[in-house]
């Protein structure tokens, strides 16, 4: 791996103080047929799957001094399937509301919704009318 540049969707210090123990459970929970314990740090890991997340490139054109992209899409899959990557947005989630200085839920929800007129040939039932 070459030297680390640093992204702006690296997880600061502060936000990996809040997901290492999230990500060091989850791995103890699933430890290796082989018993390897990983080759790449599991915070690089985080910061390749959120800078992809964010620029939408193709895994292929990761940037070099991130994990290869078969082990960021590894993880970034299987957390997906086992809802890991759902806890961690919760997790940063109300991060941001207690900066903010709100509550860690909202306490209101506006609903909007626009009538959409749909073809001739679907039902008016169907289309919410």
């Amino acid at each position: 791996m070459s030297e680390r540049r640093g992204y702006y969707t690296d997880t600061t210090d502060e936000q990996w103080a809040l997901l290492e123990p999230l990500v060091t459970a989850w791995k103890a929970k699933h430890p290796s047929v082989s018993g390897h314990q990983g080759r790449y740090p599991m915070r690089r890991i985080v910061d390749a799957i959120f800078y992809q997340n964010r620029s939408g490139c193709q895994w292929s054109l990761l940037p070099t001094d991130f994990p290869p992209a078969s082990a960021v899409k590894y993880y970034f899959y299987t957390w997906r399937d086992d809802g890991t990557d759902a806890a961690i947005q919760e997790i940063l989630r109300c991060q941001v509301r207690e900066r903010a200085g709100r509550t860690e839920d909202p306490s209101l929800v506006v609903a909007d919704s626009q009538s959409v007129h749909a073809a001739v040939n679907v039902p008016a039932a169907t289309t919410g009318r």
